[in-house]
């Protein structure tokens, strides 16, 4: 079943999910302080991930109750390498105020040398980036704007079992036209929007203390046309909804359930092949790189393999018709969390 979501606040009076499924738009509206759950289950996060068929970048801000982080990662598809930098604060607890729509507010974080900014402009955002450590101190800095014209997106309001006041609320704004430049240890490398597509993860909820979901991301341009997709499971309850959406020109073509099927041993080295229920989606992954990072403090941990590379297959649109997708940049990955 794919239950598409009404409009209204997110959460009712006892703090538990008003409706649970899918939506093209923001029609549900966050508010923290509507929460009924312990502080430390929340977590707040803005993801974005710019690509081109040669390099990309990813940015995090992430309010995690206990461990506050601002991530930085630059990869490298050609010499198949990922390069992480990071900072982390503890206990914010809802202090780094990130923003209750993705549609609005602005993020300005600062800690141990990291500088991200996440602002709202007419017609799309803006990013800024300043690391001077990263990478042992070779430095990664720039400013990027990611267009937004009007657009469909996948949203997903998710519950998880026997926990009735655990939810994720999460927004993927795929197919952002990127323009700018990074440097990166004194080279710099242009994104120019014919080339360089972004994505926003906006991600909201209560969470459960050990959980692993399974994500995949694409965007670009091919031909006239421009496409993306999402893709994932693994956490929660999906039965009114999975967060599966294909992208053509603006548009969301809805996809029941993916499977992922990842090669045994290393994530990087072997295709990976992609299917669903409904035979809509098929999809090869040729991985050129894993950006893998692992954070261990005992009581918190989370791994992550997010390997990046190029996706190719087929895609079933509404109306019935096949569309083609040849090498399109992109990532899949596994994360596992106890957190």
């Amino acid at each position: 079943m794919q239950k598409k979501m009404g409009t209204g606040p997110l959460l009712d009076a006892k703090g538990h999910l008003a409706e649970c499924g899918w939506s093209n738009s923001e029609v549900r509206s966050y508010d923290r302080a509507a929460i009924r759950a312990n502080a430390l289950r929340i977590k707040e996060w803005d993801y974005y991930c710019i690509l081109t068929p040669e390099y990309g970048l990813a940015l995090t801000v992430a309010d995690n109750g206990y461990l506050g982080f601002l991530g930085v990662s630059w990869i490298d598809l050609r010499a198949r390498k990922a390069t992480n930098h990071g900072a982390a604060t503890f206990w914010p607890m809802g202090k780094m105020n990130l923003p209750a729509s993705a549609d609005s507010g602005d993020i300005d974080q600062s800690a141990s040398g990291v500088s991200l900014a996440f602002r709202h402009e007419a017609g799309g955002r803006r990013l800024k980036v300043d690391a001077p450590g990263f990478d042992n101190g070779a430095g990664l800095s720039g400013e990027l704007w990611l267009a937004q014209p009007p657009m469909d997106r996948m949203v997903i309001a998710t519950p998880f079992p026997r926990a009735p006041k655990a939810f994720y609320y999460n927004q993927k704004i795929n197919c952002l036209p990127a323009e700018g430049k990074i440097t990166v240890g004194g080279e710099t490398f242009a994104f120019t929007p014919t080339a360089a597509y972004g994505v926003l993860d906006w991600g909201r909820g209560v969470w459960t203390y050990s959980n692993t979901w399974y994500w995949g991301s694409a965007s670009g341009r091919q031909g006239k046309d421009v496409i993306g997709f999402n893709i994932g499971y693994g956490f929660g309850d999906t039965s009114a909804a999975s967060e599966n959406m294909f992208f053509l020109n603006g548009k969301a073509h809805k996809l029941d359930q993916v499977t992922f099927h990842m090669p045994c041993g290393k994530l990087d080295e072997a295709p990976w092949k992609f299917s669903s229920n409904d035979g809509r989606f098929t999809m090869d992954f040729k991985p050129a790189v894993n950006r893998h990072h692992t954070t261990n403090l005992g009581i918190f941990k989370t791994a992550q393999d997010q390997v990046f590379g190029h996706f190719s297959g087929n895609v079933g649109l509404d109306d019935g018709s096949l569309f083609h997708v040849e090498r399109l940049p992109g990532f899949a990955e596994e994360v596992r969390n106890r957190w």
